[in-house]
């Protein structure tokens, strides 16, 4: 029998059950078309213009039967024609710009949200990834913004023309005829009712549709970066399933949302047709009743304009369904642009000018949950230039270490200095730009081997870049790759070995030329042989540099200036690899074990 995977419900945060400030999105997403100000004010007046010319156009054809048909004047007949179809030329004509200038606007706004978001991501600290899927931030990007973007092409402007037929339509059938126009108000009360239960009903189920398909996508992307994992454990009947029942649980919310909509759209059907029928026999009665006697081309002229009236009640019932999910969509994408950093740069922080590297820790302690820290009053001194190296079982603090030297986080309590610097109290930048990181996953990004060593230092020459391979000893491994610095690495680093994507990540922190420079298991993927050339050339490249060290073979932190060894976020030895052996204590033990197992 097989195991499914539970599917974990979304969080309050991640649904919000409120109701939607329709207006306030509105307002936001178009306060992204200032810098379109012209075509957007174009766009209004053509708005304005299409939504008084479609009932002038009714209207005219109740004026045409009454004067010059009912008159029986061919002359005045055909110059009326003539006029009706050249307004009716010219509202086709500005038909065309609206579509035109709605679609590059709304293109426009789109552009500039998705650079906002993208931008806003960027500046996000580590811990907003540590706690979102990507595929909910892929969501964002994609299906929740090409919401927005058909909400404000298709739906916005044209919603805004039925309206205005709508108010234009409403006051040209007062005044012509006040008393059918009154029994058309008598169904208002039904159609605003109807319109409140069902909004509710179907803004639910767009908003769990959304939410629902953000966990399909990120399921989706969790599923291909594991690929390996999956086939390695022959779990792809197994994930296939679960992701089956997330497709089956956005389809339920889907079809939720689709069936609300075909009740209420019949709905709203019915109370036109219901009216027409009235109109044609209270119509039909005061045209034919000798003491009204109501001009037949009168009753026409109204049918003409209550079709103008109602039409626009079906078309914005049916877009409602998409306006829903354009609402909702904004208000996710302006629920992630609205997250605010656990931390920022404080405002009077300054830039930290070029430095020695020296790094202090005092009394820290920090805890990614600050209820539960992971690092206990910890301190110590790294001299300018030197190498310290951190030991310690898996979960013992090391990384947490490295973290806050990167200002990746921030202590909870205590001080942490660059230079006599509170860490606190610099720029965020000018600290990495004097930093450089090696971790144990190195990321290439898509593009050749020279772009990905140019990453840190895009303005340096291939000379340059040549010389820092040589420096690592590991020129021969990168010209014997199918073009050498010009070979694609792919996704992620995809067309290259373990080993080569880490000699990638080697050269592109020497390239920077940090002060100071991390390396976490740097390496750790690359064979013995590589590591020995590398360990090499780095004792001559890391002399002017501060470095610290994480690394499980204690092989290569034997020259480290001080190793501490930590224990449950405590620092419980340091000292020099030969003063650690001599005191016979934890990372002795630690050493043996290696020795033994090599």
């Amino acid at each position: 029998m097989k195991r499914r995977l539970t599917i974990a419900p979304a969080s309050d945060e991640e649904i919000d059950q409120s109701s939607l400030d329709v207006f306030g999105l509105l307002r936001r997403v178009f306060s992204y078309a200032k810098p379109h100000a012209r075509k957007r004010n174009q766009l209004v007046a053509l708005v304005i213009f299409r939504s008084a010319a479609l009932p002038a156009l009714a209207w005219a054809i109740g004026a045409i039967i009454n004067g010059p048909i009912q008159s029986g004047n061919l002359t005045a007949i055909l110059l009326a024609t003539g006029g009706f179809a050249a307004l009716a030329a010219l509202v086709q004509f500005g038909f065309y710009f609206r579509i035109r200038h709605a679609l590059e606007l709304g293109e426009a706004v789109i552009h500039d949200i998705r650079n906002a978001v993208f931008e806003h991501l960027m500046r996000l600290p580590m811990s907003f990834y540590d706690r979102t899927k990507l595929g909910r931030i892929i969501g964002r990007m994609t299906s929740d913004l090409d919401a927005v973007r058909v909400g404000v092409q298709e739906i916005v402007f044209v919603s805004i023309v039925q309206v205005g037929n709508m108010i234009i339509a409403g006051a040209l059938m007062l005044w012509c005829d006040w008393v059918l126009f009154s029994i058309m108000l008598a169904i208002v009360p039904v159609i605003w009712l109807l319109n409140r239960y069902f909004t509710r009903r179907i803004t639910e189920d767009q908003r769990l549709g959304q939410e629902s398909f953000s966990r399909v996508t990120a399921t989706l992307a969790e599923s291909v970066n594991g690929i390996r994992v999956t086939q390695g454990f022959v779990r792809q009947d197994v994930n296939a399933d679960s992701f089956r029942e997330l497709v089956a649980d956005h389809s339920r919310y889907s079809l939720g949302a689709g069936n609300t909509s075909a009740i209420f759209l019949p709905l709203l059907e019915l109370n036109s047709q219901f009216f027409i029928a009235m109109l044609l026999v209270v119509g039909g009665y005061r045209a034919l009743d000798p003491d009204i006697a109501r001009p037949v081309g009168d009753i026409v002229q109204f049918f003409f304009l209550s079709n103008l009236f109602f039409e626009p009640i079906k078309t914005l019932g049916s877009q409602y369904n998409n306006a829903l999910t354009a609402m909702v969509g904004a208000e996710r994408v302006f629920r992630l642009l609205d997250t605010k950093p656990e931390w920022t740069d404080a405002p009077d922080a300054k830039a930290l000018p070029k430095i020695q590297g020296r790094v202090e820790f005092r009394n820290l302690s920090f805890g990614y949950d600050p209820s539960k820290p992971v690092l206990k009053a910890i301190s110590f001194v790294a001299e300018p230039g030197r190498t310290v190296a951190l030991v310690g079982h898996t979960g013992s603090g090391k990384t947490s270490i490295i973290n806050l030297v990167a200002k990746m986080y921030l202590p909870t309590t205590g001080t942490l200095e660059i230079d006599g610097h509170d860490i606190t109290r610099i720029t965020s930048d000018s600290l990495h730009r004097q930093m450089a990181v090696v971790h144990q996953h190195s990321f290439l990004f898509d593009g050749t081997v020279l772009d990905n060593i140019r990453f840190a230092r895009p303005d340096a020459s291939v000379q340059m870049v040549i010389e820092t391979a040589r420096q690592l000893d590991c020129m021969d491994i990168i010209d014997a790759l199918p073009k050498g610095l010009y070979t694609q690495v792919g996704e992620a680093g995809a067309n290259l070995s373990t080993g080569q994507r880490q000699l990638v990540s080697f050269a592109r922190a020497l390239l920077a030329d940090p002060r100071i420079l991390i390396l976490d298991e740097a390496t750790s993927a690359i064979d013995a042989l590589t590591e020995s050339r590398i360990q090499r050339s780095l004792a001559t490249l890391l002399q002017s540099r501060t470095s610290f060290v994480v690394a499980h073979r204690l092989s290569t932190i034997r020259q480290a200036d001080l190793i501490l060894v930590l224990d449950h976020g405590r620092i419980v030895e340091r000292g020099t690899h030969t003063e650690l052996l001599t005191l016979g204590e934890i990372y002795a033990g630690l050493h043996r074990h290696f020795t033994q197992s090599s």
